[in-house]
């Protein structure tokens, strides 16, 4: 089972408090990419890393956020 399935299953008040703790680690994970950019030495592979991590949590923040806020065409 993988972590969307996992959140489909679960309430709006997890999924809103789980959106912010994932916000929360997306702005923590850009701050630290910023820094180890701004430092120089820093080893590309690291940074990669930490890029990929951060994709992944965008579209779990996405998925999240239209889970909550679906698209009403009315």
């Amino acid at each position: 089972m993988n972590a969307f399935s996992n959140l489909s299953m679960k309430s709006d008040e997890v999924l809103r408090v789980e959106l912010a703790e994932f916000r929360r680690q997306h702005r923590d994970l850009d701050d630290a990419i910023a820094a180890l950019q701004e430092k120089g030495s820093s080893d590309p592979l690291t940074i990669k890393r930490l890029k990929q991590q951060k994709l992944r949590l965008k579209d779990m923040i996405a998925y999240i956020e239209d889970r909550l806020y679906p698209d009403i065409i009315a």
